[in-house]
């Protein structure tokens, strides 16, 4: 069982930056795929970027290459997300995800994942 506490969000202006957090309870962190997902209000859930469980790996959705960085700290039981240039677009609630791979292999997928936060509200005024 795994925990997944999101922080960090709020309100900022186009071209700012906001870094989210997402604390892990339990002792096999390490173990875990972990994704970020943002659903924006009228749409479904859709994948961000997953880093892997040792942290080697990552992948992006196109729309935030180049803005947006994941990063993982396995002895805080911590991922991170560092968000910058945002625009009104990335306006959603963003929510945390792990997902017990047992492999190399990450998914960009939801429905892959086990765990999820509650979510933290990002908006970006234009």
């Amino acid at each position: 069982q795994v925990q997944l506490v999101e922080s960090g969000g709020g309100f900022v202006q186009a071209g700012g930056s906001l870094r989210l957090s997402c604390a892990a309870s339990g002792r096999t962190f390490s173990s875990y795929d972990m994704g970020w997902f943002r659903q924006a209000p009228g749409k479904e859930r859709e994948f961000v970027v997953v880093i892997n469980r040792r942290g080697f790996r990552t992948y992006y959705t196109d729309s935030v290459k180049g803005r947006f960085t994941i990063s993982r700290d396995n002895a805080k039981n911590t991922v991170y997300l560092q968000m910058n240039n945002l625009k009104s677009e990335d306006t959603a609630v963003y929510y945390c995800a792990a997902r017990d791979s047992g492999s190399d292999y990450i998914s960009a997928n939801r429905n892959d994942y086990d765990y999820w936060g509650q979510g933290t509200q990002v908006t970006v005024s234009s």
